[in-house]
């Protein structure tokens, strides 16, 4: 009997909202469709804004929770409308929301996902289920990632260790051993996707550099890279985690100014396209194993310039995408929130005490029937 959920997720890209139905009725996940739902260029504008301090932050804040929420209801019922299963057939919505701000480190630690699940629920008539990084946070945890709970369930091996390998707007990587004595481990690398796209976005008309054509044309420069790779959040152990709130436009010009010299766009772009591999491959080898497959997933699978620095630069890493293993790499992330959820209607805690640091497992997420 099939057991149907939807995940939800929308990352610090912000450009849309990625939306899998799954049925979990075995322990493999099965992907039955997919839907990617274009967040409208105004509400984009406004989660941009809110990702750092402003004016009326509070009405702000309530006005895109809202909006964000129809998004999501929207993006669920436009990926039902390309099968031929009706909402009552469906046990559950996983809905990640969109992170606005995330402070695991402060005074008083805490992490805002938008997107009411209440507008979700009212509007798809489907039980949903959110909320899940605040409950992390209240166990002393980081609040991200929770990938690598999802990567353990589906892709350890018991022959060979892995590495999975999340190339989002943030990367972080997990790393799944082979002995099953040995905890599974993973945290936030750094940037991924989000620094080479805001900086591709504001010398372009388009939305990212596919395939990394226009960083190829520029040159790396190693002065640069250098101040980028000695930013102190590289030099932290895991448990950690990042986010918009560390890596932003702001932090990058304020990089390159130190240069005192002009560079070229492009060759920006180049550098930060090796700031991002080096970043992962050196935080891989440094809390890893010395040998491991690598498998990649998420939207950095797609930039082939990004690809080919991460196999030059971990030359003692095996480096595919996930695709090698049967999975979409665009949607994995998606398909983990839906397995969060049933979980959660499951009452089953989720053990992330050696991933975000928090002080026991736990059932994460609220329902919203």
């Amino acid at each position: 009997m099939a057991a149907l959920f939807i995940g939800l997720m929308s990352g610090t890209s912000m450009d849309g909202i990625d939306a899998v139905l799954v049925d979990l009725a075995t322990e493999q996940p099965t992907l039955l469709a997919t839907h990617c739902e274009p967040l409208p260029e105004d509400l984009q504008q406004a989660l941009h804004a809110l990702c750092q301090p402003g004016e009326d932050e509070l009405n702000r804040l309530a006005e895109a929770d809202v909006l964000t929420g129809r998004a999501f209801a929207k993006a669920a019922l436009s990926l039902l409308k390309k099968t031929d299963i009706t909402a009552k057939d469906i046990m559950a919505i996983g809905s990640h929301g969109q992170t606005v701000r995330h402070a695991p480190n402060g005074h008083i630690p805490f992490t805002v996902q938008i997107g009411d699940p209440n507008v979700i629920a009212t509007l798809t008539g489907i039980t949903t289920i959110a909320d899940f990084r605040r409950r992390d946070i209240a166990a002393g945890g980081q609040g991200a990632p929770f990938a690598p709970a999802f990567h353990e369930h589906l892709l350890r091996d018991k022959v060979t260790d892995r590495i999975i390998l999340n190339i989002g707007g943030i990367a972080n990587v997990t790393v799944l051993p082979a002995d099953q004595s040995q905890p599974v481990r993973g945290f936030d690398t750094g940037p991924g996707n989000t620094l080479m796209d805001q900086w591709y976005r504001q010398h372009t008309d388009k939305a990212f550099d596919h395939s990394g054509a226009w960083a190829a044309t520029g040159k790396v420069d190693e002065a640069l890279l250098s101040t980028l790779l000695a930013d102190p959040y590289f030099q932290q152990a895991p448990p950690k985690s990042s986010g918009r709130e560390t890596f932003h436009m702001d932090w990058l010009q304020k990089k390159a100014h130190t240069m005192k010299k002009d560079l070229a766009p492009e060759s920006i772009q180049a550098t930060l396209v090796e700031f991002t591999a080096k970043s992962i491959v050196q935080a891989a080898k440094q809390f890893g194993p010395k040998k491991a497959e690598v498998f990649v997933c998420g939207g950095g699978t797609h930039n082939t310039l990004l690809m080919q620095r991460l196999r030059d630069l971990g030359l003692d890493y095996s480096i595919k995408s996930i695709e090698e293993l049967g999975y979409d790499p665009d949607w994995i992330e998606a398909m983990a929130f839906a397995w969060f959820a049933q979980k959660t209607l499951r009452n089953e805690p989720v053990d992330l005490t050696q991933i975000t640091g928090s002080n026991k497992p736990i059932v994460l997420g609220g329902i919203y029937a």
